[in-house]
């Protein structure tokens, strides 16, 4: 490696915005072309290998051509006590560097396809096989990396790297993104090539269970909730007065047709509505059938 430390942190932000572009727009193009799942993956995987190939050989001499959190981290953490790795203070300024240059290359791309500039991704790839895809491929991507620079073969990474990741789109569940920073990136793009953020919204919704949970909490009617109004009416000595919570007799003339439910939801009378969990007061149907 080369230059100072500015211009090796350059080196990387530059390299992994354009592996963004990359996969990215290669995943663009592919889908506008054609519509077979084979034929995009091929032509994302050749994509890559010839992208990844050229940007390490170009890039090596100058910074390591990681491009990839993941592969800075363990070539640190292999050679700490040798001193033949990057140092501490290459590796806070590379990884940095490498997350805001695959978000700036996601950018690109979907400038050049004249795609929304910073949309988050709706494509959903969090399961449990995706991760286990994940975890092997950069465990593969890191083991022939160190394993080619402990042998004296370092000049061999540039091709060995493309073609192991190039394989890898095949026979991971995950297409092998292999890269923290390339996931980043692929966050902010809505695309074939672009990555759900988590769901974290999903956690703050009410847990629910028992009968009726299955409906869709929601309000059919716009404004404040209906408050019941109720009067209270002197009763002779010795009787107790009616139920408060028993549902108020409406006139034959008000009473609820198959035609008004179809015309106005919120004709339903409320003891047949949900309540914001999707359930409903069983007690008070059942009481109001008893008295009927």
């Amino acid at each position: 490696m080369t230059g100072s430390l500015a211009r090796r942190v350059a080196a990387e932000a530059v390299g992994t915005g354009l592996l963004v572009v990359v996969a990215v727009g290669s995943g663009i193009q592919a889908t506008q072309l054609s519509q077979d799942s084979g034929v995009r993956l091929l032509a994302c995987s050749l994509a890559a290998v010839f992208g990844l190939g050229v940007l390490i050989t170009l890039l090596g001499p100058v910074s390591g051509g990681h491009l990839n959190p993941a592969v800075t981290l363990s070539a640190w953490y292999a050679d700490r006590r040798r001193s033949t790795g990057p140092t501490l203070r290459e590796v806070a300024a590379y990884i940095p560097a490498q997350v805001a240059g695959a978000i700036g290359g996601a950018v690109l791309a979907d400038a050049m396809f004249a795609r929304p500039l910073v949309k988050l991704s709706t494509h959903e790839r969090s399961a449990g096989h995706l991760w286990l895809g994940e975890v092997v491929a950069t465990a593969g991507l890191i083991l022939l990396v160190l394993g080619l620079q402990r042998t004296g073969r370092a000049r061999l990474v540039p091709a060995a790297v493309a073609a192991y990741i190039g394989s890898a789109y095949w026979f991971t569940s995950s297409t092998s993104f292999a890269n923290p920073a390339l996931t980043i990136g692929r966050v902010v793009t809505d695309t074939a090539a672009g990555i759900a953020p988590p769901p974290s919204s999903r956690s703050s919704r009410p847990n629910c269970s028992g009968p009726g949970s299955d409906w869709a909490p929601r309000r059919c009617c716009s404004g404040a909730p209906r408050t019941r109004e109720t009067t209270t009416t002197p009763q002779p000595h010795g009787q107790s007065p009616p139920r408060s919570d028993r549902p108020p007799d409406r006139p034959e003339s008000q009473q609820t047709t198959p035609a008004d439910l179809l015309t106005n939801p919120c004709s339903v009378p409320p003891y047949w509505r949900p309540n914001r969990c999707g359930q409903i007061d069983l007690a008070a149907v059942h009481g109001r059938i008893v008295e009927a």
